[in-house]
């Protein structure tokens, strides 16, 4: 009996008893892990909606719409330029749109009719009608600077100067001025005709004619201003003749929304800078040393930018301006955000006369090479005379300049020129880094 006893409980039989399952607490951890998955994905979505437009613009960015400013006919084209050059075009005249019948028939002029002083300020009022409506694109640029004086005290100094603006590609107002005072800026404002004042950026600028494109996002500008103003007309400077009636606005006496009014006394005029000639109208409108703005015709169209670099000297001095057309296909690239190529020549033609009398190759007369430039660097020299660049045919400095700005600041072009040497003229071949000047 004691040994049977002893085998059954020779050992424990243990039994383990399952818990009971809290119900409570598992509603509220399960309430609980819910409550921070909805947290974390309304956290997630947030995020989201906030960093997607910036890795939108990191990843892909916006392309704003391309501003385009219509080019003006050349008073000599390429095609013309080669005719010119074997003289083919020489004597001609147009022909009559009547299939070649010209008609003898004559007309007699129309009587002159006499104007009295009430005629004249007549048309006075109504010239300045026209200025005050063009005063509907010009501007008031500021530049903020921030010095030190001798005594090592910081302040503030202003420049100012006036603008147009010159395109509104739906996301930003595009506004032309000079670099000169904006040039360093801590901060850039644009006033518009209405006195309202908004900040506004550097775009682009032309370290040889010191043209600066600025840039005003719409959104910055209230719709009341935005009704207030509107884009210049940019009109065809080549078709001004001497003598043609005009109106400086902007600020040409150096105070804001000055307009005067005079005629254009000279067309022939020019100017030589780096890779470009201007040409530069002269007026009978007396203006200030530090005045700028634009000259317009009787239809508000503007043919010539007023600029302080190329005025005259003096304080009282008649006011110049380079011709609008010359300067189109710059502004179309500056308000593209494109840099300017830059070689660094100064050139004069050489026409069919002067080719005769000295003895000189037909093309593009290289009267000063830049020191540091791309062109000294690839071994231009002064003397030389261009007649073929990236291949084609060069016989004016305009070809060139059309030639220059097709190119991108980093290209290679290969320039060949005529060098003259103890037999004469030998062909050089040059190949030219474009840059950029700054």
């Amino acid at each position: 009996m004691q040994e049977k006893d002893k085998e059954t409980f020779s050992f424990i039989n243990e039994r383990r008893k399952e818990k009971p399952i809290n119900k409570k607490k598992l509603a509220i951890l399960s309430l609980y892990i819910l409550g921070m998955a909805v947290l974390f994905g309304l956290v997630a979505s947030l995020v989201f909606a906030y960093m997607q437009p910036k890795f939108g613009e990191m990843f892909y960015p916006a392309q704003l719409p391309t501003v385009t400013i219509p080019k003006d006919e050349l008073a000599q084209t390429e095609e013309t330029e080669q005719q010119t050059e074997t003289g083919s075009t020489e004597g001609t005249k147009p022909q009559p749109e009547d299939g070649g019948m010209q008609t003898t028939e004559q007309i007699e002029p129309a009587a002159p009719q006499e104007l009295g002083i009430a005629d004249l300020q007549v048309m006075q009022d109504k010239l300045y009608d026209v200025g005050r409506e063009a005063d509907r694109f010009v501007v008031t640029v500021t530049g903020v600077k921030s010095d030190t004086d001798w005594f090592n005290n910081a302040y503030e100094s202003r420049g100012q100067e006036s603008g147009i603006i010159i395109a509104d590609n739906g996301y930003e107002i595009l506004v032309l001025t000079e670099r000169k005072v904006i040039s360093d800026a801590r901060e850039i404002y644009v006033t518009f005709v209405n006195d309202v004042t908004v900040e506004a950026s550097m775009k682009k600028y032309d370290g040889n004619t010191g043209i600066a494109v600025l840039s005003i996002p719409r959104d910055r500008i209230d719709e009341e201003t935005l009704n207030a103003v509107t884009v210049a007309v940019l009109g065809n400077s080549f078709a001004v003749p001497q003598g043609m009636m005009v109106i400086a606005v902007g600020s040409p006496l150096g105070t804001n929304y000055s307009i005067l009014t005079g005629n254009i006394t000279s067309t022939n005029n020019s100017i030589t800078t780096v890779d470009n000639n201007y040409t530069v109208f002269t007026t009978d409108i007396v203006g200030s040393s530090d005045g700028s703005g634009a000259i317009i015709n009787v239809y508000g169209e503007v043919i010539g930018l007023v600029m302080q670099d190329y005025s005259s000297e003096g304080e009282q001095i008649t006011l110049t301006a380079i011709a609008i057309s010359d300067l189109k296909a710059m502004i179309e690239m500056l308000s593209n955000s494109r840099d300017i190529p830059y070689i660094g020549l100064q050139l004069s033609t050489v026409t069919n006369d002067i080719a005769q009398e000295y003895d000189i190759p037909k093309g593009a007369y290289i009267k000063e090479v830049k020191m540091d430039s791309p062109a000294m660097a690839a071994g231009l020299q002064s003397g030389d005379v261009i007649t073929q660049m990236g291949g084609e045919a060069v016989f004016t400095v305009d070809g060139y300049e059309n030639k220059l700005l097709a190119l991108t600041p980093g290209e290679n072009v290969e320039i060949t020129v005529m060098r003259q040497g103890t037999d004469g003229y030998k062909q050089i071949t040059c190949m030219v880094d474009v840059s950029v000047l700054q």
